[in-house]
């Protein structure tokens, strides 16, 4: 029985209601009074429901998607404006004992390079990433107790804050490892973690437990209550994500979203983002074999759906989709995406040589950093290494308060343009630096607060000067 507030994964994910959800998207696809009731309640940029946004994402009436892509541009703007967050992904370690089907990392595969970063060899890719201008990291690693335990994670994390290189910093660590145990989560926490990250892969339990035939991940329960055991440590920053194209987009579209619905009813915040990757070819794995893939047009509709159901959450797309679909869903919701990436252990100090492949997936945008910073500034975004909320508390509910509230733009905007001309002083090309140059003096006017404003261009100028690390 479906009960969004229960404990029980099989219950706040009930394949009963999904399936329900399914029928009634299926049966009303062509049904325009309804769906512009859908339209009119979400164009108040409060949300809707699970059942509602599946009726949307099936629409077959054309006039009538144009007005969901303009809503979600919409509401787009209204509440991330048109910043863009930028990361790049670290792994620390490949070694795995999971038998996920999907995922090189798979514990049966004996060809792949295994390979697990030392504390001096983390340092020196942290210090390569600082050189290319990020602030802010995502830790991956496989799930092995023996080579990747909770206590070389901490201190790995430890040791990435403590770097300082030139102007360099990492300010802000993510975390994407196993599901774990609520003790383990309270020490992600006292870690300094950013947000903790957890893809569910599929919602549908019999499809994930296909795809994950051995090794610990195989518990669909213990994966899929993973957040509920985050929250309950004081994690208030969670990541949540499904890997479209294993499974039936549809189903795993409903699923997504009525777990955004249960953190949100259970634990009283809900997921700080929501990541949309696709199955991408990656040594062993053929992404051929998934009968589920998903065209561009759709990945683009499921984008848009997303972001006008949960308008408030932020969206993240990596380098795994190509320059041409992240620009399409740039402007549709997504609030976040990698820049300059390495998908191998390690990859920044020093390429990896391909007789050592150790990629978890292969790279569709391998643009440099700054060819994607450029690239963006042309399109008219603001790219923001802003880390200022997570650092100054602003995390899960008092976000979520400040971005409902709209007052988002007198704090992110302006930390946004600060951190960008952090990266034009000390990384940029010059082609790149002149771009950014005009876009930061043409957006320091679109700051609506006066204080704020003038307060913004005293900080940049300083910077200039070879002060660092302002923040409103």
């Amino acid at each position: 029985m479906y009960n969004v507030m229960s404990p029980k994964a099989e219950e706040f994910i009930s394949n009963e209601e999904i399936l329900e959800c399914l029928e009634y998207g299926e049966k009303n696809k062509a049904n325009r009074p309804l769906i512009e009731e859908i339209l009119e309640k979400a164009s108040k940029m409060k949300g809707i429901s699970h059942r509602e946004a599946i009726v949307l994402l099936d629409c077959e009436l054309e006039d009538l998607n144009q007005k969901i892509y303009g809503l979600a541009e919409k509401i787009k703007l209204e509440f991330y404006g048109n910043r863009i967050v930028m990361f790049a992904p670290l792994y620390l370690s490949n070694y795995c004992i999971n038998g996920c089907l999907y995922c090189p990392y798979h514990a049966k595969n004996k060809h792949i390079a295994r390979k697990k970063l030392s504390q001096e060899e983390i340092v020196k890719e942290v210090t390569a990433l600082q050189d290319m201008g990020h602030k802010r990291l995502a830790l991956e690693a496989g799930e092995d107790p023996v080579n990747n335990p909770i206590e070389y994670i901490l201190e790995s994390i430890e040791t990435i804050y403590g770097i300082k290189h030139k102007n360099g910093a990492i300010r802000r660590v993510n975390v994407n490892i196993a599901a774990t145990k609520e003790e383990d989560y309270v020490k992600l926490k006292n870690a300094g973690i950013g947000t903790y990250i957890l893809f569910q892969e599929t919602y549908n339990k019999k499809s994930y437990e296909e795809l994950h035939p051995t090794g610990p991940k195989s518990n669909y329960a213990y994966h899929t209550e993973a957040m509920d055991r985050a929250r309950k440590a004081g994690i208030d920053d969670m990541g949540i994500g499904v890997l479209f194209g294993l499974n039936n987009y549809r189903y795993d579209f409903t699923g997504i979203l009525m777990h955004a619905e249960h953190m949100e009813a259970y634990g009283g915040v809900g997921p700080h983002t929501i990541s949309v990757p696709r199955v991408r070819r990656a040594d062993d794995i053929d992404p051929d074999t998934f009968d589920n893939g998903i065209s561009d047009e759709m990945f683009a509709k499921i984008v848009a759906c997303i972001r006008i159901a949960v308008p408030y959450t932020g969206m993240i797309v990596s380098t795994r989709e190509t320059k041409e679909t992240r620009e399409k869903v740039l402007k549709l919701g997504i609030s976040q995406i990698s820049g300059g990436s390495r998908t191998s252990v390690g990859g920044y100090a020093k390429e990896e040589a391909p007789e050592d492949n150790s990629a978890q997936f292969d790279v569709s945008d391998n643009r440099t950093l700054d060819e994607v910073l450029h690239w963006l500034m042309t399109l008219g975004y603001v790219p923001s290494f802003c880390t200022a909320c997570y650092r100054e508390g602003r995390t899960g509910d008092r976000f979520m308060e400040l971005l409902k509230s709209r007052q988002i733009i007198n704090c992110c905007h302006p930390n946004a343009l600060m951190t960008l001309k952090e990266y034009l002083e000390d990384y940029a090309s010059p082609e790149t630096k002149a771009v950014g140059e005009e876009l930061i003096a043409r957006e320091l006017k679109t700051i609506p607060n006066e204080k704020v404003r003038i307060k913004a261009q005293e900080y940049i100028d300083n910077i200039h000067l070879g002060k660092r690390d302002f923040r409103f």
